[in-house]
């Protein structure tokens, strides 16, 4: 499915409801004691919880700073969000959002190359990025009394990178390698990379993350002080801090590190392309090397992320596939033995969304079954029956995935982070809540009338061949 690329871990294909499929953590984190708010859900009670005490200022420089004070532990979270992503990549640069966020690691005018996780793992703490389509965040966790420095660190490379050409050269070596593991030599990597080129038709988005490999080795050096001097300035900024801080102290840290830092006169590029609606349906081959198996993808528009059908849509992904016992699991894959791997998902940006359904056929399956067999079961939750308990598990896996998440100061920032650069409100964490409670099976049904059923659609078939 769409992609996010990570400094650490690489690329992670995103399924129901933006969660990594198959993703292994380099450092793996423990996991939070299930939280008693999702054992009452389990019991049929409703979720009411107060809002998280948010702390919102911008400086005159416009940054934008939100902060959530907690004495739950004596750790804090840093974490820098910047509006740009993949849909920002400078034309015939594919996948140079991704690759600049490599470049923020490597030396400033006061920090040697790669002291920034001298600064971190070397005192117990952790840090790592992400590039996604509109946003690059960093994200840090250290010891509450190391604060301090890492906001002082954060703010020199924001407005002192410098990058020489040896380390350029490194870090895209890196990057390339990346896609190559990836996406080139998974046998099924070139399918889900291929998604968002055949969902847009006119925006950005249509831009994998990751790129090309001809649009990475074509960048070059004074793209990336061009970049930096565009995209990464106080304006185009949030810098969100959880955990154990005194907020006083740390207002006064903030405005000496982050104030006297100046935003450029002008405008910050956004993207404003529409996405039009598809006007037909529309069937292509895609081959690559070494595909075991063939499969078939089947690919929608959908709504941004802010749209009120979101919800629905995240609840109408997880009961396709969310889990073995998901109606796509059970029936392609355990009753029918049709496909050896089955997905749907709804990844919705910013700007415009991207609904999929993939099956991997099973030895001697036909594309043409399993594309039926795909729509018999979006379409069976669609216009049939479904049952209160099949309902109740999945709403509650993802209230209590939203739950764990809230419980630790890098999980709270990271929602309040997706908040603010997806729907424009650090508040809208409190309402994710909310929402999913919200969502009864005739809005699911509705949307999957609405955005599949009704609309066009790409069929992607994937067969064993020489690549294009």
């Amino acid at each position: 499915m769409p992609s996010v690329f990570t400094r650490r871990q690489g690329l992670l294909w995103l399924g129901a409801a933006g969660l990594p499929v198959g993703a292994v953590e380099s450092k793996p984190k423990p996991r939070p004691a299930p939280s008693p708010v999702a054992a009452a859900r389990s019991a049929g009670s409703t979720i009411v919880l107060p809002p998280l005490a948010l702390r919102q200022r911008r400086l005159a420089n416009g940054l934008q700073v939100v902060s959530l004070p907690s004495a739950q532990g004596a750790t804090v979270s840093v974490q820098v969000w910047y509006r740009v992503g993949a849909k920002d990549d400078p034309v015939g640069r594919s996948g140079f959002a991704h690759l600049f966020e490599h470049m923020m690691f490597k030396r400033t005018r006061y920090m040697a190359s790669e002291m920034f996780d001298r600064l971190t793992e070397d005192v117990g703490g952790q840090n790592n990025a992400f590039t996604a389509e509109d946003m690059t965040a960093y994200q840090s966790e250290v010891p509450s009394n190391h604060l301090e420095r890492l906001l002082w660190a954060e703010a020199e490379r924001l407005a002192n990178l410098q990058v020489d050409q040896a380390s350029f050269d490194s870090e895209r070596k890196v990057v390339i390698e990346e896609l190559r593991q990836r996406v080139l030599a998974d046998p099924y990597g070139r399918l889900f990379n291929a998604l968002p080129q055949q969902a847009f038709e006119r925006h950005p988005y249509q831009r994998p993350v990751i790129g090309s490999e001809a649009d990475l080795n074509a960048a070059t050096l004074d793209d990336v002080r061009k970049f930096h001097a565009t995209y990464y300035r106080p304006d185009n900024a949030v810098l969100i801090v959880v955990g154990d801080f005194d907020p006083a102290q740390l207002d006064g840290w903030i405005d000496r590190y982050f104030g006297p830092l100046r935003s450029p006169t002008q405008a910050i590029p956004r993207v404003s392309t529409p996405e039009p609606a598809r006007q037909q349906d529309t069937r292509v081959e895609l081959k690559a090397p070494s595909v075991p198996l063939p499969a078939v993808a089947l690919v929608w528009k959908g709504p941004a992320a802010g749209h009120a059908d979101a919800p629905a849509l995240e609840l109408a992904s997880a009961l396709l596939s969310a889990g073995d016992s998901s109606r796509l699991n059970e029936s392609l894959v355990y009753n029918t033995q049709a496909a050896q791997a089955v997905g749907f998902s709804a990844e919705l940006f910013a700007d415009a969304g991207l609904l999929a359904a993939y099956a991997i056929a099973a030895s001697g399956q036909p594309l043409r079954k399993l594309e039926d067999a795909l729509l018999a079961q979006i379409t069976g939750l669609a216009r049939g029956r479904v049952g209160f308990a099949e309902m109740d598990k999945v709403r509650t896996q993802l209230l209590t995935s939203a739950l764990l998440s809230r419980q630790t100061p890098q999980g709270q920032a990271d929602a309040i982070g997706r908040a603010v650069l997806l729907y424009g409100d650090a508040r809208e964490v409190d309402q994710r809540i909310n929402r999913l409670q919200a969502v009864r099976v005739a809005d699911i049904q509705r949307v999957l009338e609405l955005y599949v059923l009704r609309a066009r659609r790409v069929t992607i078939d994937y067969l064993q061949g020489a690549a294009a």
